[in-house]
């Protein structure tokens, strides 16, 4: 089973209950995951030209949409937490090119009625693996999208970044000389699961994580009609540095997230 519909209320309340501390930690700006990671390479999948309309799906404090109306598009921004939409309304200087609206992304009928064949692309940033069933907003998005038009979405790699994931740190003394190794070690990654975690240190509720191997993330998207059509596994390369062994900045050959550019099929 990849898909737990039992946890969506559950799910959306914790949300709620971290979205202030989320908005005062990320920033307008968000992090260095999201700025040298996950933002650069959703945008060159997005390929964002002028005058597109798209949507914004579990859009947060907004720190994406400001990006895609800077770039020249027209958004719709869905939450299904009224205070990180409030957050998100707080931080825009482009309120005339961002349309913010709370709405279920697991609901497909409240998806449907955004208006079929409305966008020119879709991007789900972070949200997927925070979501408790995606068949539904695959099966809408299918039908929100232009002809042509892509859904764009970003994810912890379900191969790295597992529930249960451990990362080490390795020294090896080489005829003098100390090498460190960084790695992961995975222990469980084939079975769907669903545990608790910290997306970051210090917030009120621990979140729900949904496990998806790729074979169970991908599968309702080619039952939707989707097809891969550009991939990205963005990691640190030297962009920022850290003195702490165990900070991502030092494990350069582990991508924690996975970028992917679907489109139609049929």
């Amino acid at each position: 089973m990849s898909e737990w519909p039992e946890f969506s209320s559950e799910a959306s309340a914790i949300w709620e209950g971290n979205a202030a501390f989320w908005d005062e930690t990320m920033g307008a700006d968000g992090n260095d995951f999201h700025r040298l990671l996950v933002r650069p390479a959703t945008e060159q999948l997005l390929e964002v030209q002028p005058g597109q309309v798209i949507l914004d799906i579990g859009c947060g404090n907004g720190n994406f949409s400001r990006r895609l109306a800077a770039l020249g598009a027209r958004v719709v921004a869905i939450d299904a937490s009224q205070t990180m939409l409030e957050r998100a309304k707080a931080h825009s200087d482009e309120p005339d090119r961002i349309n913010y609206q709370r709405l279920d992304a697991t609901d497909e009928s409240q998806l449907a009625a955004l208006g079929q064949g409305r966008f020119d692309a879709a991007v789900a940033n972070m949200v997927l693996m925070d979501i408790p069933t995606i068949e539904p907003l695959l099966k809408a998005i299918s039908r929100l999208l232009k002809p042509g038009g892509c859904l764009v979405f970003s994810v912890l790699h379900p191969c790295f970044m597992p529930n249960g994931m451990t990362r080490f740190v390795e020294e090896e003394d080489r005829d003098g000389q100390i090498i460190k190794r960084h790695g992961v070690k995975i222990t469980r990654y084939l079975t769907p699961n669903t545990a608790k975690g910290l997306a970051v240190k210090g917030q009120p509720q621990a979140q729900y994580y949904f496990h998806r191997p790729l074979n169970a993330l991908f599968r309702p998207c080619f039952a939707a009609g989707f097809a891969i059509d550009g991939l990205a596994e963005p990691a640190f390369n030297g962009e920022i540095s850290s003195e702490r062994d165990l900070s991502w900045a030092n494990f350069k050959e582990v991508p924690p997230f996975l970028v992917v550019r679907l489109r139609l099929s049929r």
